[in-house]
């Protein structure tokens, strides 16, 4: 495991409403921590079929991840969130969504796309609203760094996309300068992304009076 983690893990305790969530699907779409250091570990075993694989990195509860996994049927969606809580919230909405082919996972993620995920196996990659780590000091915990942009080019195929948001400008700033630097990728800042819900967590960053900076880079 990283010494420097990009997050830290929130509380555990549920609501009523996510507790029911998490007794129902859990079983079913959320992939145990333990599982992934088992022999022969293949994602195609939990999603029980062989599908090009979407990871979305901080799914929080899950408001654009049933939104956009549903509009993507033919396509797993691996969900990575280490706030357990979030995880129950999520699950309500991809079933909400009808959108069966997600799964869920508390492992770090870049021990995932390290170990888990081969060279050019990722169809997408989606990272919204990262934690920001606003102090400097904090920022060596940022997830985009330029170690991180050289892991996700490999894992992404030829013309697969990542995409990003972030409600911080100084770390919209930062993104975009590690991922033009990074030569595998080509592509920018771009027009918000239409197919991604204004979701709570969004509103609150608008509402303090922060602006919205999507990117949108593709594995050349």
């Amino acid at each position: 495991m990283r010494e420097v983690l990009s997050y830290s893990r929130r509380g555990k305790r549920f609501t009523p409403h996510q507790q029911e969530a998490w007794d129902t699907h859990h079983d079913d779409w959320v992939i145990p921590e333990s599982a992934v250091d088992e022999p022969g570990f293949r994602w195609a075993d939990w999603f029980g079929r062989e599908a090009p694989l979407v990871v979305e990195i901080g799914s929080g509860v899950g408001e654009a991840t049933g939104v956009l996994a549903a509009a993507r049927p033919a396509y797993d969606v691996l969900a990575l969130e280490v706030w357990r809580p979030g995880i129950a919230s999520a699950l309500a909405e991809v079933v909400d969504a009808g959108a069966t082919h997600v799964r869920f996972c508390s492992v770090d993620a870049v021990w995932t796309l390290e170990n888990l995920v081969a060279p050019g196996a990722l169809a997408e990659l989606w990272t919204f609203f990262p934690d920001p780590w606003p102090k400097t000091r904090h920022h060596k915990r940022r997830l985009v760094d330029r170690r991180f942009a050289a892991l996700a080019a490999d894992r992404l195929a030829p013309g697969a996309c990542w995409r990003l948001a972030t409600d911080w400008a100084d770390y919209a700033e930062q993104m975009e300068r590690v991922l033009d630097a990074e030569p595998a990728l080509s592509g920018g800042v771009v027009e918000r992304w239409d197919e991604r819900p204004v979701t709570k967590f969004e509103r609150k960053g608008l509402e303090a009076g922060r602006s919205i900076t999507d990117l949108c880079y593709t594995r050349t």
